[in-house]
C-alpha cells in the first residue's frame, strides 16, 4: 500500500508536525507500505519529492532540529494522480487538523487517517469545543472567549469578564495546539500582555479558569465501535505543561498507568469515549482532562484530533502501555481509515 506521509504546514507547530512525520515513516512496516513522503513547507506551498525525501531522512527527534525547506506546488501531483493509496496526515493545528485538508482528501475520494471534516473542525476550536460539550452535560472549566474585534473595540468590558474567573488563569489561541501561543497570568496586566500574546496566533482566544488539579490524558482508537487507552498522567517539569516541557526538554514525567483508583480510572476511560462520540470523532484523538486535587470531579481540558506523534508523545505512549505497540497502531489507524472510507463508499453508492 503506498502512503501519502503528509507533513509541516503553515501552522506555527509545522516543527512539530516533521518530527512526528520522522517518527512514524521509521515505525511504518516497510513491508507493507511504501512511504510516500510530502513536505509542505511555513507558507503552505507543497515540497517536491526529492526535498520532502530530504526532509523526512533527516530523522529528526526535536522540533529545534527541523531543516528548513521551501515549495513550489499548490498541490503535491501525487496525490492528484493516483500515486498513492491513503493519506496518512502528520499535520498539526491550521490547515491540517482543522478539516481543511480533510475536506481536501474527501474531494479527491482518498482514504485518510483520523477525524473527517467536522469533527476535526471542532476539535481544534476549543470554543466551540467547549460550547458542544457543556450543551451534552459534559464538564469543562469556565471560560471566557474574545474575539480580536471585541478586543480591540473595548479592552475594559472584556478584562471584566475575563477578571470574573478569577486569578490565575490560562490564555489561549482558540485554534492550535502544542501549548503554543499559552500563557498563565496572575494579574490585571500579565492578562493583558497575555490575550496580546495570543491574539498574534488567531483572532479568538480563550480565557479560563486556572483548575488546581492533576493532569489526565486519555488516548481513544477506533470509529463508531472504539477504545480507550489506559489513563496516564503528566507532571509538568514547569510551571505547566508548556511547549518546551512537551518537546524540548525532559523536565516532564508521564507517570502511566496514571495512579487513580480503579473507580476513577473507569469514570476518566469514560468520559474520554463520551467526548470522543459527542464530538463525531473517528480514528483517533486525544482526550485531556484535570482531575481536581480538592474535589472528585473530572473536567475536560480539550481534544486532540491528531496527537503528536513523536517519541516522547503521550498518544503513542499509552496505546504501548495498553498493549497496543507503535507499529502495531499505526496498522490499526489504517486499517480504520479505510473501512471509514468503504462505509462512505457503500453510503453513497447505496444513495
Amino acid at each position: 500500500m503506498r502512503i501519502a506521509l503528509i507533513f509541516g504546514g503553515r501552522s506555527p507547530e509545522h516543527a512539530v508536525s516533521i518530527v512526528s512525520a520522522s517518527s512514524i515513516a521509521r515505525a511504518l512496516d516497510r513491508d507493507r507500505y511504501e512511504v510516500i513522503p510530502m513536505a509542505i513547507d511555513r507558507q503552505g506551498c507543497w515540497a517536491t519529492a526529492g526535498v520532502s525525501a530530504a526532509v523526512l531522512d533527516a530523522a529528526v527527534s526535536r522540533p529545534d532540529e527541523v531543516p528548513t525547506f521551501e515549495g513550489i506546488h499548490a498541490v503535491d501531483p501525487r496525490l492528484l494522480d493516483g500515486s498513492v493509496d491513503l493519506a496518512f496526515p502528520a499535520l498539526h493545528g491550521a490547515y491540517g487538523e482543522d478539516g481543511t485538508i480533510q475536506g481536501l482528501f474527501e474531494m479527491l475520494d482518498l482514504p485518510y487517517v483520523g477525524c473527517g471534516v467536522a469533527a476535526s473542525a471542532i476539535c481544534i476550536d476549543k470554543g466551540l469545543t467547549k460550547r458542544l460539550l457543556s450543551a451534552a452535560g459534559l464538564p469543562t472549566a469556565r471560560w471566557v472567549e474574545i474575539g480580536r474585534y471585541d478586543w480591540n473595540a473595548g479592552r475594559d468590558t472584556s478584562r471584566v469578564r475575563c477578571q470574573s474567573l478569577g486569578f490565575p488563569v490560562f490564555v489561549k489561541p482558540a485554534r492550535l495546539g502544542s501549548s503554543v501561543g499559552i500563557s498563565q497570568a496572575a494579574t490585571g496586566p500579565e492578562l493583558e500582555a497575555a490575550i496580546d500574546l495570543a491574539f498574534s496566533f488567531d483572532d479568538r482566544v480563550i480565557v479560563e479558569e486556572r483548575i488546581d488539579g492533576r493532569e489526565i490524558e486519555v488516548a481513544v482508537l477506533g470509529n463508531e465501535t472504539a477504545e480507550a487507552s489506559v489513563p496516564g498522567e503528566v507532571v509538568p517539569g514547569h510551571e505547566f505543561y508548556d511547549f518546551a516541557d512537551k518537546y524540548l526538554d525532559d523536565a516532564c514525567t508521564l507517570l502511566a498507568p496514571a495512579p487513580l483508583e480503579e473507580e476513577a480510572t473507569t469514570r476518566a476511560r469514560k468520559l474520554a469515549m463520551d467526548v470522543y462520540r459527542t464530538l463525531g470523532c473517528a480514528g483517533m484523538a486525544r482526550v485531556d482532562l484535570f482531575f481536581e486535587r480538592s474535589g472528585d470531579r473530572f473536567l475536560v481540558n480539550e481534544v486532540n484530533t491528531i496527537p503528536g506523534f513523536t517519541p516522547i508523545s503521550m498518544y503513542p505512549r499509552l496505546w504501548g502501555l495498553s498493549g497496543l505497540e507503535y507499529p502495531a497502531l499505526l496498522d490499526r489507524l489504517i486499517e480504520l481509515a479505510r473501512a471509514r472510507h468503504e462505509a462512505q463508499t457503500a453510503l453513497i453508492g447505496g444513495g
